[in-house]
């Protein structure tokens, strides 16, 4: 059998998984999540021009954040088209 080194994040998962902290989901809770998910793909592409000074305040926020400005913008839009 081959073996596989996990990283980090995949041997903490392991670990969650062996102590039970993971459940199955009810088939229809796996179609809402399956359509959440299907929502937030994003498959167009925008160009616009926007003022230098409101998108270096974007940058600050989403530095703050901790998220990269283009997927802040995102996630703008996508609040207010909600």
């Amino acid at each position: 059998m081959k073996r596989f080194k996990l990283t980090k994040e995949e041997k903490a998962l392991e670990a969650a998984l062996e102590r039970g902290e993971y459940r199955p989901v009810s088939a229809k809770d796996e179609q809402l999540i399956a359509a959440a998910i299907a929502r937030r793909k994003k498959d167009a592409v925008l160009n616009i021009r926007v003022n230098s000074e409101d998108l270096s305040q974007i940058k600050v926020k989403a530095h703050r954040l901790g998220v990269p400005y283009q997927t802040f913008i995102s996630e703008v839009l996508h609040r207010v088209a909600a």
